[in-house]
């Protein structure tokens, strides 16, 4: 079992333009579909639809769209009672691929969400192989809520892996020395937050072929203290994956990109997919960018099962010897 907390979930919209995007001009979409999102509901979405069990815990009231759109879709879930309801993302989608977002802040959770969330997540965390802590904080929550869950969780048996960004990264990072998760998933921007490197450098890097800066910059964080295991996705140069056993890098053939709304959720759950079936740390890195690429080739809000991957196109390349071993 995997269970997902989202604590700012939203109701995705996504529209599909035939013709490049142009501020103040009127566009007439081809497409439109909406779905439950939220980083944690995303890989809960992945998950189930690869057959394994995985439960959605997050803010919602009986009757509100987020939780119904959930139940028709099959997704297991826990909805905590907020006086508020889920914000209304907006995913604007170009032919080439170029995707523009524009998010809602969210609903202000009030202490009394944040404990039952809280308490929700200790419970289901007792049977849980993973538990991954996903997204951005709505306001109200402080910014070190992310530490504070690990910090709790991390004495259960269940794993602990978490992605966000700014404000809670940097605040989780903060107190890496006592709530260090076992994985995180940033992107090259959020490594580039931890460590103070240029996180577009290193995306720029791996894309002429140098992952290399990618590994190093992760391998300082683990050295230092941090989690065991960090999956820094690195778009369609491919990923790289860095634990306290070595170092590996990922590619994949390149794919005609859609939209990149979800790639780095399902990234992380494809990791967790190969995880549960006891792969080695190669092999969970394949997992984890077969899923990201077909989730960049798949139109809209649509997320990718089992038979939109191809691992097996995944070529991986071990950076151990180049940057050492913890």
């Amino acid at each position: 079992m995997i269970i997902t907390l989202t604590a700012n979930p939203s109701i995705d919209r996504t529209v599909s333009l035939t013709e490049p995007l142009q501020r103040g001009a009127v566009h007439r979409a081809t497409a439109a579909t909406t779905h439950p999102g939220g980083k944690g509901v995303n890989v809960s979405r992945v998950i189930t639809s690869a057959g394994q069990r995985s439960a959605a815990v997050l803010p919602g009231n009986p009757g509100e769209p987020i939780l119904l759109a959930l139940s028709e879709a099959g997704i297991d879930h826990r909805g905590i009672a907020h006086p508020g309801a889920a914000r209304v993302n907006l995913t604007v989608t170009e032919p080439d691929g170029t995707t523009t977002k524009i998010n809602e802040p969210g609903a202000t959770l009030p202490p009394e969400s944040i404990s039952a969330l809280t308490t929700c997540l200790q419970d289901l965390a007792t049977t849980a192989a993973w538990v991954v802590l996903s997204g951005s904080l709505p306001p109200g929550v402080p910014a070190r809520w992310y530490a504070e869950l690990v910090a709790t969780l991390r004495s259960g048996r269940a794993r602990i892996a978490v992605d966000t960004s700014d404000a809670p990264l940097l605040a989780l990072a903060a107190e890496f020395s006592v709530a260090a998760p076992d994985l995180i998933k940033p992107n090259a921007e959020e490594l580039g937050q931890l460590t103070g490197v240029d996180g577009r450098a290193l995306e720029a890097a791996a894309e002429q072929g140098d992952p290399l800066p990618t590994a190093r910059a992760a391998r300082s964080l683990i050295d230092g203290g941090g989690p065991r295991a960090i999956l820094a996705t690195l778009g369609a140069a491919g990923a790289v994956l860095v634990t306290d056993e070595g170092a590996w890098y990922a590619t994949t053939p390149p794919i005609a990109p859609r939209s990149t709304v979800g790639a780095g959720d399902s990234s992380l759950a494809g990791y967790l997919l190969a995880d549960l079936e006891n792969a080695g740390p190669a092999d969970r890195l394949a997992r984890a960018v077969a899923y990201g690429s077909a989730a960049a080739a798949l139109p809209g809000t649509a997320l990718p099962s089992p038979h939109h991957t191809k691992p097996e196109a995944v070529t991986v390349t071990a950076l151990t010897p180049l940057i050492g071993n913890h």
